[in-house]
């Protein structure tokens, strides 16, 4: 007979599983929308007052980049909205991966479009107004440099939060430049403040305690670390004076994701490490991009990037009487749009149809597991939203007492492994 239990770390069990920067995001969304908007509305006016049929096609050029800025912007709202929802079986936080395909298809459009008038401009040129093309493609730039501007503070950075789940705060300052910010903690006694941190460069990870502001000085002797592990397994570790601080005698052992007792002259202090990843690597980029935030970047992007060759095109043909550079830079502008669009696509339609792009995410769980002396029987790992990983895991094993609560308890330390289902084999064990 087998047991099975379901779970969600981190987001609960409502199963919400937006992206840390979702509500940010949102907002950031919104702005670029009313800044096109209203210049939308100012070049179709001013174009119609004044007689300047350019003006009018911006305007209405404008007004197509506030249509795709739309999708992402309402993408946001409706996830939010029915984050709870609980007709969403995994959450609402693939709704912005949808947004993202949609807006990579648009884009995709865009190029064929652009390129499209390029060849017909190379075949058949068309007279050119530069007084009135250059000062409106200086505009919309502008206007997307702006947008730029706007999204950037949700593009870079704001989907890689993650909250811990415990009591302590993690110390950024005084720490090694081979020691990894979230393997610091700090102690604060009677004596002072003391570092503790998981060491290592090159050489197997050790304990380091190093004293900040204090009274008096540690010995080695008077010092020692214990180590509790998920599933109980304690260890001791004596320590070693190296002037400046203490170091462990011992390696510390995979993974690095224990309760410490820290005990020093004064009593003993109990501090936590999670696991993390060391290193933030493509796979692990992927796992907490926020696509649908990329989409809206991508988008004015592109604009930009071909305001920027429009701009140089109209410039050199003016000066050079070359027509053929407009439609040139049109042809470019089509490649690259193009580029970023397949880039988009490929991406959230992985995403959609639940490809695996976090293989190490995947393996970490399967040596959690299988190091304990399990064997896993069918893991399966997907993302759920932004910064959300879900797994679903059969597991054999010998011992009896080892309960879907023994494998959760085992895999919490996985920032990011926000949803996990369990099913566990019991197999008996030859005589």
């Amino acid at each position: 007979m087998n047991e099975f239990e379901n779970t969600a770390f981190g987001a609960g069990h409502d199963h919400i599983f937006l992206g840390a920067g979702h509500e940010e995001n949102e907002r950031r969304t919104w702005m670029v929308i009313a800044l096109c908007s209203a210049m939308m509305v100012a070049e179709i006016v001013g174009g119609s007052l004044f007689g300047s049929l350019a003006l009018v096609a911006d305007g209405l050029h404008m007004s197509t980049h506030a249509g795709a800025m739309l999708i992402a912007a309402l993408a946001y709202t409706y996830a939010r909205k029915h984050a709870t929802d609980s007709r969403f079986v995994f959450g609402t936080g693939k709704l912005g991966d949808l947004a993202g395909f949609t807006s990579a298809i648009v884009l995709a459009m865009i190029a064929l479009l652009i390129g499209y008038e390029a060849i017909l401009r190379f075949i058949s040129p068309v007279p050119i107004h530069f007084s009135q093309a250059i000062p409106i493609a200086v505009v919309g730039l502008l206007v997307n440099l702006a947008s730029v501007w706007l999204l950037s503070g949700g593009h870079h950075g704001h989907s890689h939060g993650h909250s811990h789940g415990h009591g302590h705060s993690h110390v950024h300052a005084h720490e090694d430049e081979h020691t990894h910010e979230d393997e610091v903690q700090r102690i604060f006694n009677s004596s002072g403040v003391f570092a503790v941190s998981i060491f290592e460069d090159g050489v197997p990870p050790v304990f380091r305690i190093t004293p900040e502001a204090t009274t008096s000085r540690l010995t080695a002797d008077a010092v020692s670390v214990t180590t509790i592990r998920p599933d109980g397994t304690r260890h001791t570790f004596s320590f070693a004076d190296w002037g400046d601080y203490l170091e462990s005698k011992e390696a510390i052992p995979e993974p690095h994701a224990f309760k410490a007792v820290v005990r020093l002259p004064d009593g003993e202090h109990q501090i936590e490490f999670e696991e993390h990843e060391h290193t933030h690597d493509d796979a692990q980029a992927a796992a907490t991009r926020d696509h649908n935030i990329r989409s809206a970047y991508i988008h004015v992007m592109a604009d930009a990037a071909v305001s920027v060759l429009a701009i140089i095109g109209l410039l050199l043909a003016r000066a050079y009487g070359w027509l053929w550079m407009d439609p040139l830079a049109g042809v470019i502008g089509a490649l690259v749009i193009a580029n970023w669009s397949w880039g988009l696509m490929r991406d959230t339609g992985g995403i959609l149809l639940d490809m695996s792009q976090d293989r190490r995410m995947a393996d970490n769980v399967r040596h959690a597991i299988e190091d304990n002396g399990d064997k896993v029987l069918d893991l399966h790992v997907w993302r759920l939203g932004p910064g959300h990983m879900s797994a679903v895991i059969s597991v054999a094993t010998n011992e009896a007492q080892r309960g879907p609560s023994f494998y959760h308890a085992a895999l919490r330390r996985f920032k990011g492994l926000s949803h996990v289902t369990v099913e566990v084999n019991p197999t008996r064990m030859a005589v």
